[in-house]
């Protein structure tokens, strides 16, 4: 599980100094929102250590030394609980005061992990804040991804967002502010975090020692923690092989690449084709490529053979696909048809 970091990322000064303005009247619940991929759950844990913090500094931060410091470090804060879908929990590794119930939790089901943060997980704060706070201190819930909250659990919060608790603070963190309930808006104080600048992200990944991190950062939005996680998760080989067959549409070759490719996960194989996608229509209407600029002789010699309306509808149907792409009858034929179809789209 990632740890809280000692410092800050490079461009997350200025917002923490903003959200300090905060603390006079501190709100009960605070929604953090901005591109996935910039450092937000981090931030978020910071701000939860220095409220349970015995002796914040003048900055802000969490001492580092104090009793609820070290608790916190090791995940054992009796007044921290922490909220996400069980897939994440399995990824990112469980909280000391989590890990036993959710153990039991896991022993009776054989169902796949989650990705909801289901309602059974919002109840389960009852008992957490119908006890004294530790020390009179403050109680923190940090929930993420808020848009992973289904129709019952977000109700759910919702009622208790309505009566908080007194010295309960919730941090919410999501990555599409779009897709939560505007009730759930209303009753939290939202907190935009700001995008990198290039040349802040740029270096904090040359400090990362990631080759090429100028093409990854372009390729991934801007957002430095996606670009690094990326890089880290891909060899880039069959990202080139797909962006070799985008480049040079052949119904031929789609067959031959779909067998490929068919053996590592889909949803980024859609991801790429929708940046592709992208650029071309970018291109097309405004003459300028965000994700792939190393491919922008092949992106351009395309873009002249198809018209916008094409590739508005080929970015449509790839969203649909994108929504598909967990769950597919068949890897290969799932692959097949997407690349015929992108090939079609140049005929």
């Amino acid at each position: 599980m990632s740890h809280p970091d000692k410092d800050l990322y490079p461009w997350q000064q200025h917002d923490w100094e903003q959200l300090q303005l905060l603390r006079e009247r501190l709100p009960h619940a605070i929604l953090f929102h901005g591109v996935e991929g910039i450092g937000k759950i981090a931030f978020a844990e910071q701000f939860a250590a220095s409220l349970l913090c015995e002796a914040p500094g003048i900055d802000g931060h969490a001492c580092g030394r104090c009793a609820s410091c070290g608790w916190f470090e090791q995940y054992s804060h009796p007044d921290f609980r922490r909220l996400r879908p069980e897939v994440l929990e399995l990824e990112e590794g469980e909280d000391t005061a989590e890990a036993e119930e959710s153990s039991a939790k896991k022993s009776a089901s054989s169902k796949a992990p989650s990705k909801d943060i289901r309602i059974d997980q919002i109840r389960s704060l009852a008992s957490f804040m119908n006890v004294s706070t530790h020390r009179s201190g403050k109680r923190v819930v940090m929930l993420y991804p808020a848009e992973a909250l289904n129709a019952a659990s977000a109700n759910a919060l919702l009622k208790t967002l309505e009566e908080p608790p007194p010295d309960t603070v919730f941090l919410l963190i999501t990555h599409r502010i779009d897709r939560l309930l505007p009730t759930i808006l209303s009753r939290c104080r939202q907190f935009a975090m700001a995008m990198p600048t290039q040349e802040a992200a740029l270096g904090w990944l040359q400090a990362q020692g990631l080759k090429d991190p100028s093409n990854w950062l372009a390729e991934h939005g801007g957002a430095p923690l996606t670009a690094w996680s990326a890089a880290q998760g891909e060899t880039g080989e069959e990202r080139d092989e797909l962006l070799s067959l985008l480049a040079k549409p052949e119904s031929s070759l789609a067959l031959v690449v779909a067998d490929r490719l068919q053996k590592i996960p889909l949803a980024p194989l859609v991801a790429w084709q929708q940046r592709w996608l992208y650029d071309l229509l970018s291109l097309k209407l405004g003459g300028r490529v965000r994700y792939f600029p190393h491919h922008q002789k092949s992106l351009s010699a395309l873009a002249s053979r198809v018209t916008a309306e094409r590739l508005q509808q080929a970015l449509r149907d790839a969203g649909a696909r994108r929504a598909v792409a967990d769950h597919p009858l068949s890897a290969r034929l799932f692959i097949e048809d997407m690349l015929l179809e992108y090939a079609g789209i140049f005929q």
